[in-house]
């Protein structure tokens, strides 16, 4: 069902309905009802000061619960409006926050969060991102060693440097002579890491040599956010992981002509030795037999011939002699430090408050939002109007 905004204090001190207030202000949560559940937004997250926390109240057993909250949540404040949403949403707007942090969402039983909760066997939340207006896909580019993938990217992002980007891996080994930390990588304690991979903030990662890899789910939305399209380069098993997420991309998948072709390509390098080359030949003809039938790629290329290959990705990628060059970075979304909150239908009225209202109103559309937890919710129309 829906619910109006509302605020609650102590909800375990005997409140039953969810729509109780307590007069004590120093611990102000905000409280919103589905069904038999209460959810509880307030506080810090597992004690950490920087997340904002989430906690369950079931009316039927009268227990309380802390589920596994998925994905990077909101940083406390000092006040919330919270709206039950369509689809399990509820819509958290935080009160005084910058542009790039006042509105998220809270998925408790979205299609993402029941797979998870079947997943993890315990109950599950995620938070994402609310923003405005839309963004291209993510591109996943999975090809074998020495098929000319890296080449193909190399060309894209030279011809259309400020339309793609890289997201920054993440790994827990030491950084190397050179190596500088959010450049080459999001260098990491390895507890840290596989905390954030138990808690959903990974795509897709991997153990080499004792180290984890991977690619954390922020880092692909930092890309989008700045306005530039994603381009991931990763093996079909990372494609897999990825294509089991919530995150919505275009698969791409390289081959070359024949395994001939690949052979004479690897030894044209010079920079392996034969037991070397005869490995990822191995590897390749594998890869090249995931990659065509495993399902995950919406689009296979033959790079025989690498102009008229990179002409076809292009192609693929909606990319013409007319195509813009420059992305559009994200806009914040700016709201009055006080305000009331109000819906109506799919749009979110924000009233601005206090003694120096310029009684102008905030309107959120949110009748074309897409994507979700556990990265960006998008999609969301603003305008501003004047209350009367």
């Amino acid at each position: 069902g829906e619910a109006p905004a509302f605020f609650v204090d102590h909800l375990e001190n005997g409140h039953t309905n969810g729509f109780g207030v307590k007069s004590e202000p120093k611990n102000r949560d905000t409280s919103v009802q589905i069904g038999d559940r209460s959810y509880v937004i307030g506080g810090n997250h597992e004690g950490n000061p920087l997340f904002l926390g989430v906690k369950i109240h079931d009316r039927i057993t009268n227990k309380w619960s802390s589920p596994t909250v998925l994905g990077t949540g909101p940083k406390p404040c000092k006040g919330y409006s919270a709206i039950v949403l369509k689809q399990g949403r509820i819509l958290v707007i935080k009160k005084g926050s910058a542009s790039d942090d006042s509105i998220w969402f809270l998925e408790v039983d979205s299609p993402f969060v029941r797979e998870q909760r079947k997943l993890l066997g315990k109950e599950v939340v995620a938070w994402s991102k609310g923003v405005r207006g839309n963004a291209e896909k993510p591109i996943v580019i999975s090809g074998p060693s020495g098929v000319g993938k890296g080449t193909l990217i190399a060309m894209l992002m030279k011809e259309f440097p400020s339309m793609f980007g890289f997201s920054v891996s993440h790994t827990t080994r030491s950084p190397r002579c050179m190596e500088k930390n959010g450049v080459h990588y999001h260098f990491t304690d390895k507890t840290v890491m596989e905390k954030e991979i138990k808690d959903g903030k990974f795509l897709e990662f991997a153990s080499v040599h004792g180290n984890l890899y991977g690619t954390s789910i922020e880092s692909v939305e930092v890309v989008t956010d700045s306005g530039k399209r994603c381009i991931l380069d990763i093996d079909v098993q990372g494609a897999r992981s990825v294509k089991a997420s919530s995150l919505d991309a275009i698969f791409i998948f390289v081959c070359p002509p024949s395994m001939k072709e690949l052979e004479d390509r690897l030894r044209a390098r010079g920079t392996e030795t034969e037991e070397q080359i005869q490995k990822r030949l191995r590897n390749a003809e594998a890869e090249i037999k995931a990659g065509k039938s495993s399902g995950i790629f919406g689009h296979i290329l033959y790079n025989d011939n690498l102009e008229e290959c990179y002409k076809n990705l292009k192609n693929l990628l909606g990319i013409n002699d007319d195509a813009p060059v420059n992305g559009v970075e994200v806009e914040g979304i700016n709201l009055p430090k006080e305000h009331a909150v109000t819906k109506m239908e799919d749009k979110i009225l924000i009233q601005e408050t206090g003694e120096a209202t310029k009684n102008n109103m905030i309107v959120l559309d949110l009748s074309s939002i897409n994507g979700g937890a556990p990265g960006r919710t998008r999609g969301i129309v603003l305008d501003t109007v004047k209350s009367s």
